[in-house]
């Protein structure tokens, strides 16, 4: 580490700031970046993980050689094509041993595949099974995950090719980071927490079965009041970790967001080992790519959008306003709140349409809703993604009311599409929202400051200048991946150094 490197280490300890290593990686040769992932939105999806899983790496290509590793569940198999096995990787403990298949994405990033048919060869999903509970051994699924990418940064994958650097995300490969030290390799890991609300945590005993050494079991180490969590090995044992926001990153060094790792993410903050570095949209979400000889017109633009949306909901066609909630049903986000406040959309002319899908409750209260308001509330329990976007296009106005919210893309995707999100001030609906330009914040997630952003909604709806102007402004607000892609690179870069 330079002098320069180690005064900006130094400082970030003294300070207790949250910092980044901002030195440009431009003329250095590029790290080879192993991105370990539990699903990503070529094959699998449950949420925004998929969608950073897809964007970041294809981001970081011009900078560094970025290959993904991906359990081979039965939906990433059905899609990804032609697999070349590369390696043989053994087990342990109760992990059983596998093959590391190699295939290309259309574009040609390089996917590497856990073959694994007895963990990952299942109907449902990534985490849960068709009737919606957990696999009973998700422990041994990612542990095996966690290890092959251990295995893989330690030589025993891929022949042709050695990861500079592990890079990974959430519980299912935040035992990686461990598996590498308890078996003496070197190979730094960087792990992004994108929700640290999920831990992977599970009974102390099942420590044998994941060839995890009992001197492991310790406050320094896997033990979580008295469990084993995977996200805290993750957190302990990794070289650097980032949130997915510069507010959630100070958000969980404090008790109220911190989900009982506060205290240690507090250190790593003082050691100037978390960042909290924004994620970005793809560019497919500039709508004025769509425009004709005459221009982009996004009244015209919306006012089609909406019509459409109106039409697929089953709702009248008005001149009020469109609000619309795009979102996991669920307490995170607020869904509560939301339901409080639809009395006051309504009354004042407005309608409102729903997607997602969550807690069965909140399913039920949303549909009873749309029955109580026939043509003003349309409610879609699902969720389709070419049915989302066009929702998007075609409000007003995107309730986000979320408790907590590591990042948040849908309020990019807002206000890309002319929509103005009205949101809690916290995480990354704070550093992406501006209050009054771009969109509605709020303070503390009660359903009274959600009526009261809704209410200055519906004065700006009012005026057709002020809502030009906001509209104008969100659309013409940038999230894409530049300044992100060269931040990690430098933290690559800064964790080699030691």
């Amino acid at each position: 580490m330079s002098g320069t490197d180690t005064e900006f280490a130094e400082a970030a300890a003294e300070s207790g700031q949250i910092n980044d290593f901002a030195e440009s990686g431009s003329g250095l040769s590029p790290r080879k970046v192993l991105f370990v992932t539990s699903e990503i939105s070529d094959f699998v999806q449950t949420g925004g993980l998929g969608e950073v899983s897809a964007a970041l790496p294809r981001a970081l290509s011009p900078l560094c050689d970025v290959r993904v590793l991906i359990p081979g569940y039965r939906q990433v198999l059905a899609k990804i094509g032609p697999v070349d096995i590369v390696a043989l990787l053994p087990g342990a403990g109760a992990i059983p041993a596998c093959a590391l298949g190699r295939a290309r994405a259309n574009d040609g990033l390089v996917i590497y595949v856990v073959l694994a048919p007895e963990l990952y060869d299942r109907p449902g999903g990534p985490y849960l099974d068709p009737d919606g509970a957990d696999w009973i051994d998700n422990d041994i699924r990612f542990g095996r995950l966690s290890l092959a990418a251990a295995d893989i940064a330690m030589g025993r994958g891929d022949p042709n090719w050695k990861p500079d650097n592990l890079h990974l995300n959430d519980w299912p490969s935040a035992l990686a980071s461990g598996y590498v030290q308890w078996r003496g390799g070197d190979t730094p890991s960087l792990l992004t927490i994108h929700n640290l609300a999920y831990q992977g945590v599970f009974d102390s005993a099942r420590l044998s079965a994941l060839a995890i050494p009992d001197a492991a079991f310790q406050i320094d180490g896997v033990e979580f009041y008295g469990k084993l969590s995977f996200l805290k090995a993750g957190v302990f044992y990794s070289s650097h970790l980032t949130t997915v926001s510069a507010t959630y990153a100070r958000e969980i060094t404090a008790p109220e967001f911190g989900c009982g790792l506060h205290g240690l993410l507090a250190e790593r903050a003082s050691q100037g080992r978390l960042s909290g570095i924004l994620n970005g949209i793809d560019d497919t979400w500039d709508p004025t790519g769509e425009s004709s000889d005459r221009g982009f017109d996004p009244v015209r633009w919306k006012s089609r959008h909406a019509d459409y949306v109106r039409g697929k909901f089953g709702l009248s066609l008005t001149g009020g306003p469109l609000f619309a909630i795009i979102s996991r049903l669920v307490h995170q986000k607020g869904v509560d709140l939301a339901l409080e406040a639809a009395g006051n959309i309504l009354e004042s002319g407005g309608q409102l349409v729903v997607t997602g899908q969550g807690e069965a409750h909140f399913e039920d209260r949303m549909k009873d809703l749309a029955k109580r308001h026939e043509g003003s509330v349309g409610v879609r329990i699902g969720f389709d993604n070419a049915e989302a976007r066009a929702m998007f296009a075609g409000s007003d106005f995107l309730l986000m009311p979320s408790r907590f919210e590591p990042c948040g893309l849908s309020q990019m995707y807002a206000q890309k599409f002319g929509s103005l999100p009205i949101a809690t001030r916290t995480g990354g609906l704070a550093d992406t929202i501006e209050d009054g330009k771009t969109g509605f914040l709020f303070g503390q997630p009660t359903a009274g400051g959600l009526r009261g952003a809704v209410r200055r909604a519906l004065d700006t709806f009012g005026s057709d200048r002020r809502l030009g102007e906001m509209r104008r402004a969100a659309m013409a607000m940038r999230f894409d991946w530049s300044e992100s892609d060269t931040r990690y690179d430098s933290l690559y870069r800064r964790a080699s150094a030691g």
